[in-house]
């Protein structure tokens, strides 16, 4: 198999792009820095599909080496043939290739290894090979051995049996054949392990066939047999399968053979084959069903991620409680911590005077403008509480809603507590929420991506896979936003292309004793930032009010002198980056380059060159300044509010295989289900809405029991804000 032939396919670019991209995969660059700088060599394959690229490699090359090592080792055995080598170099999935390589491999003590240890395989071979005319009990007598524990005609024949059924379960074509089958025909059936309520209630009575079956139902099914109220079995097309291998087998149904191979074929299906290929048909389907749940989760993370910062505003921090009272934290527009206090408007205290006192002196003495609530216990009764504060307060002040998933897990880390050594643990989740409002990016990286709660049964996958997926997922976030390299925390830095932890403990180290950077070149005095960390890091890096204007930007410093030969052509220097006059001019100069004939003349790529203007026209941008903004409130809608066929605006919280989650202001989020998206078909939820997303939405039903709201984006009218 060519591996580049087979990758160019599937992902459907040219050799010459696999070719390249495996070229600097393999030289050591990373994911975001190919992306962003090599967009030539690459042909401007995305970071998704680079990574993607990268995990078929690896799958494909592991692929090989096991080729070859099964070659060697049936070769070993003395059993390799031209015609099973074939076989071999052909497999194209890592199950195929170890079907073939089952009837080679080395057994534990089975019935069949027994009954070869009595001297019984020639008898095997003459009742397969179904070509001695003599009569089969006649030729059993002769395998008669006492010694060996052969006492009987029938015991020489049931050992011969035996070995027969493992041959034909080793064989690979019969369990293609029986997989095949079972792709398209096979029935998933679960029933109720214990009769009581739970939330796989819908699969106490359920069948689904196998190829329809999306990839949540396989999750939670997975899930209810694991807690023991489900009980899971694969309805197969057994006559089919079992005709197939008789078909195969038996030469002549009339013949002395024929019973024989018979009970062998039954025996070797319900014994051997069916167990192991429903565990295999239960293995596939849940690692498919676990791969398209990263992808989702993936594909939520970096946009919850990439939510647009709320810039230039005090924060006060609200983590909601009853008991232990509600936790405040004023951050200041660096993200600094003002103040910190402890509060009691909810039940049992009901401290709402007192509550109100303390919060209207921090408003005053701070001129904080915003409020983020966490969306945790008691965060309805704090909601009501704010809202009325707001609404009794002459200063414009707003409130939202933030999730709190993972902050406390932040709080009680060794990453807080050298933060902030001297705040309370039930403090730093305030601070937490403060930050996640001015700043989702820089806070979020500091929480293990599975706690951030926008994932599909995150905590039931192959967790080493979903964690490699995250840090990916994480790693293009922070690469695409870029970061300030005088102020990131070393959480934040230790995302950034080609930087591990211990060289960004080592960059604000330095900071701390020689102070702010002043050029991106200042960071190969980094201890152990050497050349290659610093190709693939610096671009990504931004340096505020140094001695480069370039270096507020993602231009790289290998294209600086190119970038420089640009702006004298056009008759500018980089010092106008600076100047709001001449940047407005610059910016029209841009738009009229000539690109395919401006990088001939600079010897540059043509690509490389947009990307170069693009950083030139909007120098020291947030691309997260495009992304959809968040709902700020100064009322709360309580749920006995909600009517059918209300239109109302909402924030899309999570997106799964069967809908969207939407906040519209009351205690639990709304779904919106795939059916309810768009009047058009919609395959895919991630398709129409993305995690962050500010919708317009109507309410379709009404749970009360249960408080759930039904919502549709079918047919809405534009809802006020």
């Amino acid at each position: 198999m060519n591996i580049i032939d087979k990758i160019a396919q599937e992902l459907n670019i040219k050799q010459s792009q696999v070719e390249s991209t495996i070229k600097l995969i393999d030289e050591g660059n990373t994911i975001p820095f190919i992306a962003r700088y090599r967009k030539e060599a690459t042909g401007n394959l995305s970071d998704e599909t680079l990574r993607e690229f990268g995990e078929r490699l690896t799958y494909l090359r592991n692929l090989e080496e096991r080729k070859e090592e099964i070659i060697r080792l049936i070769d070993e055995q003395g059993k390799l043939t031209d015609e099973l080598k074939e076989s071999i170099e052909k497999a194209v999935i890592l199950s195929e290739l170890e079907d073939i390589y089952r009837p080679y491999k080395q057994k534990k003590r089975t019935r069949a290894t027994i009954a070869k240890e009595k001297g019984l395989e020639p008898l095997a071979n003459i009742i397969y090979l179904q070509i001695e005319k003599k009569d089969i009990y006649e030729i059993a007598k002769d395998f008669i051995n006492p010694e060996k524990g052969v006492e009987t005609i029938d015991e020489a024949i049931e050992g011969a049996k035996d070995i027969i059924a493992e041959v034909i379960s080793d064989n690979a074509d019969y369990r293609k054949k029986m997989k095949i089958l079972c792709k398209r025909e096979a029935v998933i059936i679960t029933r109720a392990n214990k009769e009581e309520k739970s939330p796989y209630e819908m699969y106490y009575e359920f069948a689904e066939t196998i190829k329809t079956l999306p990839s949540h139902r396989i999750l939670a099914i997975n899930r209810g047999e694991k807690e023991d109220f489900l009980k899971v079995k694969i309805e197969k097309p057994d006559d089919k399968i079992i005709d197939f291998i008789k078909s195969d087998v038996i030469k002549d149904k009339k013949s002395q053979f024929a019973s024989i191979l018979n009970d062998c074929i039954e025996d070797a299906y319900k014994r051997l084959i069916e167990p192991s290929v429903d565990r295999e048909i239960r293995t596939e389907l849940t690692e498919m069903a676990e791969e398209k749940a990263i992808k989702v989760f993936g594909k939520n993370a970096k946009q919850l991620l990439l939510q647009a910062p709320i810039k230039n505003i005090n924060v006060l921090g609200f983590d909601p409680a009853y008991r232990t009272g509600c936790k405040l934290a004023v951050i200041d527009s660096n993200g600094k911590l003002l103040d910190t206090a402890t509060v009691y408007p909810t039940e049992p205290q009901n401290d709402v005077i007192g509550a109100t006192k303390v919060i209207e002196n921090f408003i005053e003495k701070y001129d904080i403008n915003m409020i983020a609530i966490g969306n945790g216990t008691a965060s309805r009764e704090s909601e009501m509480f704010i809202s009325s504060l707001i609404n009794n307060n002459k200063k414009e002040l707003y409130y939202a809603i933030v999730s709190e998933a993972g902050a406390s897990v932040y709080s009680a880390s060794k990453l807080a507590t050298e933060e902030y050594p001297d705040i309370n643990v039930s403090l730093r989740g305030a601070i937490s929420i403060a930050r996640r409002l001015q700043d989702p990016l820089a806070e979020l990286v500091k929480i293990d991506p599975k706690a951030i709660g926008v994932g599909q049964y995150q905590h039931d996958v192959n967790q080493k896979k979903l964690s490699e997926s995250l840090t990916g997922v994480v790693e293009d976030a922070v690469n695409s936003v870029g970061v300030d390299v005088n102020t990131a925390t070393p959480s934040l830095l230790s995302y950034v292309s080609g930087i591990n932890k211990t060289i960004a403990k080592n960059i604000v180290e330095y900071r701390d004793e020689n102070g702010s950077l002043k050029q991106r070149k200042d960071l190969l005095k980094v201890p152990k930032l050497g050349k290659v960390a610093f190709e693939q890091c610096a671009g990504f890096l931004r340096i505020y009010g140094g001695k480069n204007p370039l270096e507020i930007t993602g231009v790289h410093p290998e294209s600086y002198e190119k970038t420089e030969k640009l702006l004298t052509k056009l008759g500018y220097s980089v010092d106008d980056l600076l100047k709001n006059e001449k940047l407005l001019q610059l910016r029209e100069e841009l738009k009229k380059v000539n690109i395919k004939q401006m990088s001939g003349e600079l010897d540059i790529g043509e690509l490389t060159l947009e990307d170069i203007i693009k950083e030139l026209s909007k120098p020291g941008r947030d691309p997260r300044e495009d992304m959809p903004k968040q709902i700020l409130r100064s009322d709360v809608l309580k749920f006995e509010d909600l009517k059918e066929g209300m239109t109302l605006k909402g924030t899309v919280r999570n997106v799964t295989d069967f809908g969207a989650f939407v906040d519209i202001g009351v205690k639990h989020d709304g779904l919106v289900h795939i059916s309810q998206l768009s009047n058009n078909f919609v395959k895919n939820p991630s398709e129409v809405v993305s995690v962050g997303d500010i919708v317009d939405v109507k309410v379709i039903g009404i749970d009360n029991e249960k408080q759930k709201v039904s919502l549709s984006m079918k047919d809405v009218k534009q809802a006020n804000p």
